[in-house]
Order: structure tokens, then sequence, then C-alpha cells
């Protein structure tokens, strides 16, 4: 698909991967919509890619169906649809206080997994009534999953649930979307140099460093926008999980 001209949708758009996301995009031409909580930094992302921020809850169905329609009348049907929104409690299912709280599970699948598949239902429900054009796609999804989905750690047990989740939705989803000539592909980053990674400690962020193979560092987040753009641009992929992650393959723990 091509970029420029087009309309596009990045929730958890105004900070970590889905902020670089967005400057990508723009930078190619896009019409950007931001879907997010942060109203100041979305805002201010916003005006300087002349875009348009959208306060948003994805995983709220009222809430996400306005979202999309504020930028429908702003943008047009969004034509792209790039899923950053996402949160990293971290808790072991047994500690001293007591068993995993319930209500954290619960929050996690719904930021991260519901959310997920929310947007994708309103956007491409949109999507499939476009125009066709000859040999083109209709609208590219791209959802955000995880290596933790993978080989998650000692106390990512929610977070790697809601991320496996999404990686197992894929095919799926590129299956259902296949006859609207709409393509749906995951990105489970590694290690990314993001707010969620920031909050680890400094002990556990340089031992995870010793599980990458080559490049020995943190992943910056345009990487990620820049694997957002050629997914767009090349038309061959669909329904699949690639992992951007430098060869990392995560150990149980990064704990002491």
């Amino acid at each position: 698909m091509q970029i420029d001209g087009s309309s596009a949708v990045i929730t958890g758009g105004s900070s970590g991967l889905g902020a670089a996301t967005s400057r990508e995009l723009a930078q190619a031409g896009a019409r950007v919509a931001i879907f997010d909580l942060n109203k100041d930094e979305g805002k201010r992302l916003a005006s300087q890619l002349n875009g348009v921020f959208v306060h948003c809850d994805v995983a709220d169905e009222s809430s996400a169906t306005r979202a999309f329609l504020t930028a429908e009348k702003q943008h047009g049907i969004a034509q792209l649809l790039i899923n950053c929104a996402g949160i990293a409690p971290m808790a072991r299912i047994v500690r001293r206080s007591g068993p995993h709280e319930l209500t954290t599970f619960e929050e996690i699948i719904r930021v991260n997994l519901t959310g997920t598949f929310n947007c994708v239902r309103l956007a491409a429900a949109s999507m499939a009534k476009l125009d066709p054009e000859k040999n083109a796609d209709r609208g590219v999804i791209i959802n955000t999953a995880s290596v933790a989905g993978f080989d998650g750690n000692v106390g990512s047990v929610a977070y790697a649930a809601s991320k496996a989740a999404v990686a197992g939705m894929t095919l799926p989803l590129a299956r259902d979307l296949a006859e609207y000539d709409i393509r749906v592909v995951a990105i489970a980053p590694g290690a990314f140099d993001t707010p969620m990674y920031g909050s680890l400690e400094q002990r556990a962020a340089n031992k995870m460093l010793n599980d990458i193979l080559s490049p020995k560092r943190m992943g910056q987040p345009p990487e990620f926008a820049k694997l957002v753009r050629h997914i767009i641009e090349n038309q061959m992929l669909n329904g699949e999980v690639i992992r951007l992650d430098a060869g990392i393959r995560m150990a149980a723990s990064y704990s002491d």
C-alpha cells in the first residue's frame, strides 16, 4: 500500500513505539490520527505532525467507536491501523502477599488483547467498505505482540498471556479479512528503549542485554517504526508474526 495520502490510526501513538510510528508515517505522507489517553503528549505530537489527537480508551466500545468516527471526519476511513497501546505491570502468580490479583490480570488482558481486538474490528469494518483498487490493499492492520508471548520470564504471566493471544489471532484475522484485501501482521518486539522498559530496575535491564545476540543494545523505537513502514509497503507480508529482537531469547528471570 502507498503510505503517501493514506489515513492512519496509531493507538498508543503519543509515546514509545507508537510515537515513533506516528512520526514515521507522517513523514511518509500519511494523515495521522493518534489515539491515546495521554492528552498533553498526544496533542503536542499531533500538532507537530499536522495530525489529529483523539482521546481514546481502546478497550471501551463506545470510546473507541467515537474515536474512529472523529478520525474519519478529519481524515476519511483509516486505511492503516497500527495498534501500539499496551501496559505491562509485573507480578508473580504467588507472592508473600498472596495470589496474583485477578483485577491486575483482567486489566492487562483488557488493554493489550481486548483493546487490540476492539480497534481491529472497528477499523476492519470500515476498511471493508472502501472501493477496491486493482492489485492493491484496502487496508493494512499491524498489531504489537511481544517476545514475552513466546518466552515470557518470571512475573510476566499476565503480560505474556495477552501478547501470546495477540500473536495467536494474527493468522485467523488475516484469513477472515483476505476477501476484503486487508492484510494483518503482528510485530513481536524484544527489548526496546521505551517508557515500558524504562521502568525495569537497572540490574534487570543489564541482565536482559546479556541475552541479546547482536547488536547488544536495546532496540530504538524508530527501528520498530521502519518495520511498520516496510510491512505496509510490502504486499507479500500477511498473516505473519515478525520478531524484532536482535535474536534475544529471554531468560527465566532477570531478578536476583
